[in-house]
C-alpha cells in the first residue's frame, strides 16, 4: 500500500466562523486521491518571545513537530490591515526559532485565502511570500487562490459554492503535490 502524501493546513484565523477555516474545508473535501490534509489550530500558540525560544511550550513543539511530519504545507489566510494576521506571523515566528531550528526550511508551501473585500488577500499573501524568502521554504507560485467577496461564495452552512475557486483549489493542491516532489527529486 501506497503512503499517504500529507499536507498540513494552517488557518491564520481563530474566528470561529472564519471564511479561511472554511477555504481549508473545501481542500479537505478535494484533496486528490493519495491525499491527506490534517490541520493544526493556531489557538494557545504563544505569543514569541526570544528570551524563551529554548523552553517551547508543548503547544510550539506539536506545531513544528506537525510542520516536519508533512510533505507540504497549505496555508489558508485573510488580509487584515494589507497584510497578515498577527496570529499566523506569530506561529510562523514561533515554528522557525531558535535561529537554526525552522521547521518551516525546504518546505513546499501553497497559499490561499478568502476575504470580504475585492482583493481576495493578495496582500497578505504577497507578505507571507516575503518571509518565505528568509524561512527558506518554496512557494507554489501558481495558481492563486484569492477568494474576493467570499460572503457571496460560501452557503449558510460555509460550502464553498463558487465553482471557479473549487477548480482554482482543485488545481493548487494537484500543483502541490507535483511541485513538492519535484523538489524533492531535485535534492
Amino acid at each position: 500500500m501506497e503512503e499517504k502524501f500529507k499536507i498540513l493546513g494552517i488557518v491564520g484565523s481563530l474566528r470561529a466562523q472564519s471564511y479561511n477555516k472554511a477555504l481549508m474545508r473545501a481542500a479537505i473535501e478535494m484533496a486528490p486521491a493519495g491525499v491527506e490534509i490534517e490541520t493544526v489550530d493556531l489557538e494557545g500558540i504563544p505569543m514569541y518571545n526570544q528570551d524563551l525560544e529554548n523552553q517551547p511550550l508543548e503547544k510550539v513543539i506539536d506545531l513544528k513537530a506537525r510542520i516536519g511530519a508533512a510533505d507540504a504545507i497549505l496555508i489558508a489566510t485573510p488580509e487584515y490591515n494589507y497584510s497578515i494576521p498577527g496570529v499566523l506571523k506569530n506561529a510562523i515566528d514561533c515554528a522557525s526559532r531558535p535561529y537554526g531550528d525552522n521547521a518551516l526550511a525546504n518546505k513546499a508551501v501553497a497559499v490561499m485565502g478568502a476575504s470580504i473585500g475585492m482583493s481576495g488577500t493578495a496582500r497578505a499573501q504577497y507578505h507571507l511570500r516575503q518571509c518565505f524568502v528568509f524561512l527558506g521554504c518554496f512557494a507554489l507560485n501558481q495558481p492563486e487562490v484569492m477568494v474576493s467577496f467570499a460572503q457571496d461564495k460560501f452557503d449558510g452552512d460555509g460550502r464553498l459554492t463558487d465553482q471557479h475557486a473549487r477548480e482554482n483549489i482543485r488545481k493548487l493542491l494537484e500543483g502541490l503535490v507535483a511541485w513538492t516532489k519535484r523538489l524533492a527529486s531535485s535534492q
